[in-house]
């Protein structure tokens, strides 16, 4: 039976590397897939890992229809057997019903790669969506990595290598940018609760935990 699947974790735990390898995987099989993108960060139409691994994709603007596109390649003699989508989570809630409607009326798996909440904690539109509507939900085994050396939980977005809870919930930027631009770092639960950064633990030094003072 075809399947909508959602694969989720934090930023660079490997889900681009992963869209990218089921894609090769599949097309080495015989099959024809469809890719779809939204902001990546090698810029429009393109799906790429951090492992340097580039490949061509449809760019999912906003406002488009993403089943009339499928249904429009098939009808003009186009062979689609899956669907890839990467970045997931810039996808508007309609354009996930698309998806799902893909897979119900076309018979075609579709496998979504995205990050659940944005540097404020907080579901994106279009992976709260996913998670309403998947068939499956599958978090990626391989871990990020907190500064700290716990596993990473939350996606910071990160200013001159300090944290920022505030601004549009869409930035483009990479984990890789310089300091003084606006990039994203992944932190462990508690450290994104202190906005602890990997820049602002190197530029003080930490002391041992201490229980809070409570007022008596």
């Amino acid at each position: 039976m075809p399947e909508l699947v959602f694969f989720s974790g934090t930023m660079d735990c490997g889900k681009s590397t992963l869209a990218l390898q089921i894609n090769h995987n599949r097309s080495a099989g015989g099959l024809q897939g469809v890719i779809f993108t939204r902001d990546d960060r090698a810029g429009a139409g393109k799906l790429s890992s951090r492992l340097g691994l580039v490949t061509e994709a449809v760019e999912a603007e906003p406002g488009m229809d993403l089943y009339a596109y499928v249904v429009s390649l098939m009808s003009r003699g186009g062979k689609v057997d899956y669907l890839i989508v990467d970045e997931a989570q810039f996808l508007a809630p309609d354009q996930i019903d698309q998806l799902a409607r893909v897979v119900d009326e076309l018979g075609l798996d579709v496998f979504a790669f995205g990050i659940t909440t944005d540097f404020r904690t907080k579901l994106f539109p279009g992976s709260q969506r996913l998670i309403e509507l998947a068939d499956r939900i599958e978090a990626l085994q391989v871990e990020a990595m907190c500064w700290c050396g716990a596993r990473a939980t939350h996606n910071a977005r990160t200013v001159g290598g300090e944290m920022v809870v505030e601004g549009e919930q869409v930035v483009v930027g990479d984990v890789n940018r310089p300091a003084a631009e606006v990039g994203y770092e992944v932190l462990c639960r508690r450290h994104h609760r202190r906005r602890m950064t990997s820049a602002s633990a190197r530029a003080g030094v930490l002391s041992p935990d201490v229980l809070p003072v409570v007022p008596s």
